[in-house]
């Protein structure tokens, strides 16, 4: 499939994307990243409060983190990895909060709802890479009783049809310090130089330089 045809094919996407209403507990409408084709892939677990009025994922606390890393081990700047990498999210509407004041775990049904979504976009870019997020997204992949089995590796996975390398990071919310602690700290960081190293990233850099 070409640049040009995968282009054409994820705009439509996500226009369809945004039209959805499937879930009526969600407290916002879809959230997207933008129509970039891309051989990489960031798969978060859904977006806070603050991304729906901000049109973005990512555009918190969380995303200033996560932009950080990209920059401090991959050499990519906020507004370079939002131009190159596609972003998509196990659920694509903001949940809302629990009854303890954090933000509400999608439902096992809002979660298959929004699937397809996930699995056409995957069908579409075809991506050599695939970086999901938080527990809730890497264990659309691979099992994940425990972060510290998962982070730092590379995996082979085959979904939706197609073949892609799996590089999961932890999520970066600061409501959680498992990536600051040993051995998240260290496993985090393993994570993010086998992202950088990856074919997929480095030909992202090499192309922004000769841009």
């Amino acid at each position: 499939m070409t640049t040009a045809s995968r282009q054409e094919l994820i705009e439509v996407h996500i226009k369809r994307l945004l039209r959805c209403r499937r879930c009526p507990r969600m407290q916002s409408t879809p959230v997207s990243g933008g129509a970039v084709v891309s051989d990489v892939m960031i798969i978060g677990q859904a977006p806070g409060p603050r991304e729906p009025t901000l049109k973005r994922p990512f555009a918190h606390t969380a995303g200033k983190t996560l932009f950080r890393w990209f920059e401090e081990f991959c050499g990519m700047d906020e507004a370079a990895v939002r131009s190159k990498i596609y972003f998509a999210a196990v659920c694509r509407c903001f949940p809302g909060k629990s009854s303890g004041g954090s933000d509400r775990v999608p439902a096992p049904n809002e979660i298959s709802n929004c699937a397809s979504w996930m699995d056409n976009e995957i069908g579409i870019l075809q991506p050599r890479l695939i970086i999901p997020v938080g527990r809730l997204a890497i264990a659309r992949f691979v099992e994940c009783p425990k972060l510290e089995g998962v982070i730092g590796r590379k995996f082979l996975v085959t979904h939706a049809g197609n073949r892609f390398d799996l590089i999961p990071l932890p999520h970066p919310s600061g409501a959680s310090p498992w990536h600051k602690i040993p051995p998240g700290k260290a496993l985090t960081q393993r994570a993010l130089r086998l992202i950088a190293q990856h074919a997929a990233v480095v030909a992202l850099c090499e192309r922004r330089r000769q841009s």
